[in-house]
């Protein structure tokens, strides 16, 4: 896992959710952390921006999505997953 991936991942989370990134675990769901759709849509935004991708994320059906959302281990393995396939 990318160390710089996961802290930067962690740290939009954290932004959105108004809290400290020491509060943002590997085992956090959004809804531990109290982010609402709007958060969510938010966050994806802010992760396209700060890593260059495009994420394949439905904000109007989110369990559609091949966006893994169901924790922020699974946000971040997601994001490691886009960013090295743009890499290659």
């Amino acid at each position: 896992m990318s160390q710089d991936v996961k802290e930067t991942v962690i740290q939009i989370i954290a932004e959105q959710a108004v809290l400290d990134v020491s509060d943002v675990t590997m085992a956090s769901t959004l809804d531990d952390l109290g982010i609402d759709s709007l958060g969510l849509v938010e966050s994806i935004f802010a992760i396209e921006e700060a890593f260059d991708i495009q994420v394949p994320f439905n904000a109007n059906e989110p369990t559609e999505s091949d966006f893994d959302i169901s924790s922020i281990a699974a946000i971040v393995k997601a994001v490691e997953g886009l960013v090295a396939d743009q890499s290659a």
